[in-house]
């Protein structure tokens, strides 16, 4: 394989909207993934949290293997078992009555926003004057994709001037600031959307108390509670869906990057009540919820759901904060996080340490300008945890 000639075919025939280090990669085991040049590196960015159960996995394989030799794809015209079974595994797993597939986590989250107006609507039918209960509060760094809709919730101006005007009518309150959200909501929200745990802005976690508060104004203002748990569902938190550590339970969930182990796919899950506001053709989507990817899916949420799983992921997330409290530079202000979704907050920027990764068998990611992101793989272990710290340490010791 010429890396080079692909590295050229790349950038002569393809969009340029990605900065990319001049590395092909190959294939990958475990948590582990090789470049044309045969280097490997362990991995730390999982997809960006997509590829849960890392590369190779002998259960999604078989999924994909038996589905492939009957259906790939009917439409949603059409009845298929994985869709259904996958389904009721999403709600028997979680606070769900219902569920809506979607593509990609940004797509489940327009998803969800139209759900929202459509239930105020309904809500609404028979009250008197104008409809105004179509406002979305959202918060300070929050990500919920690149969609209109999702990128208007989104707290980032520089992805959204280049592309205004976006979707109306979304407010911004601070994170974890209680008393900043209860002036942004009122009687025309219609919705409120929060990462549990912020990924893209930094891996903050949100304190219980403030989710316990969006709950209790959301159910003051008559608007639903929208938790956006695409990156950190799915036993990223330790828990398979990371509402379940708060005790606070949303109206809706959006889910998505781990949900088909590194294929496309999304859903949103929702109380009967929600779904009772929807109706046939109020929403739908060609390739969603498809056999192949459904089939996928659902050998994923049966992995990632059982107990021992979950307790692995959580001793292993443990155990990688411990070791990264004990990295010796001067360079690192913060550790934070949830299971194995991690932090690493520094005074250098991030993608200085990301592009040096690289070079000590490591793929980073950054989560903002000064923090780096390790969501590795969840079937990582503690040998290759202690050997991703002896990199960073090699990493940041060039400082």
């Amino acid at each position: 394989m010429d890396t080079q000639k692909i590295i050229d075919a790349e950038q002569s025939y393809l969009l340029q909207v990605y900065q990319r280090p001049n590395i092909v990669l190959e294939r990958g085991q475990g948590c582990r993934v090789v470049d044309s040049q045969g280097r490997e590196y362990i991995d730390c960015v999982a997809g960006i949290a997509v590829n849960a159960l890392g590369y190779g996995d002998p259960d999604l394989l078989a999924a994909l293997h038996e589905q492939a030799d009957k259906l790939w794809h009917v439409s949603n015209l059409y009845h298929t078992e994985p869709q259904a079974r996958l389904a009721k595994l999403l709600c028997e797993t979680s606070f769900a009555d219902r569920v809506h597939f979607a593509n990609c986590g940004a797509s489940a989250n327009e998803s969800a926003f139209k759900f929202a107006r459509r239930y105020a609507r309904e809500r609404a039918q028979s009250a008197a004057g104008p409809f105004d209960k179509y406002h979305i509060v959202a918060f300070t760094n929050g990500f919920h994709g690149r969609l209109f809709g999702s990128l208007a919730a989104t707290d980032r101006p520089k992805y959204q001037q280049p592309f205004e005007p976006l979707m109306p009518g979304v407010r911004f309150a601070a994170f974890n600031d209680l008393a900043s959200a209860a002036a942004a909501m009122g009687d025309d929200v219609c919705a409120l959307i929060v990462e549990p745990i912020q990924g893209e802005g930094g891996v903050h976690p949100a304190t219980p108390e403030f989710l316990a508060g969006l709950r209790q104004l959301c159910r003051q203002h008559d608007a639903l509670l929208i938790f956006d748990e695409v990156q950190c569902g799915l036993g990223r938190s330790g828990a398979l869906w990371a509402y379940q550590t708060y005790d606070v339970t949303p109206d809706m969930l959006t889910a998505a990057k781990p949900l088909a182990g590194g294929l496309p796919m999304g859903a949103v899950l929702m109380t009967q009540a929600v779904a009772d506001a929807i109706h046939p053709f109020d929403h739908a989507s060609t390739f969603a919820g498809g056999p192949l990817v459904s089939a996928v899916a659902a050998a994923l949420v049966q992995k990632v759901s059982q107990p021992a799983f979950l307790q692995a992921t959580r001793a292993n997330g443990d155990y990688l904060r411990q070791r990264l409290a004990e990295l010796k530079s001067p360079h690192i202000l913060a550790v934070r996080g949830a299971g194995l979704l991690i932090g690493l907050e520094l005074d250098i920027p991030a993608a200085e340490v990301v592009s040096a990764g690289y070079r000590h068998g490591l793929l980073l990611v950054g989560a903002g300008p000064n923090v780096l992101r390790l969501a590795p793989p969840l079937i990582i272990d503690r040998p290759e945890i202690d050997q991703v710290v002896e990199r960073l340490q090699a990493i940041l010791g060039d400082w």
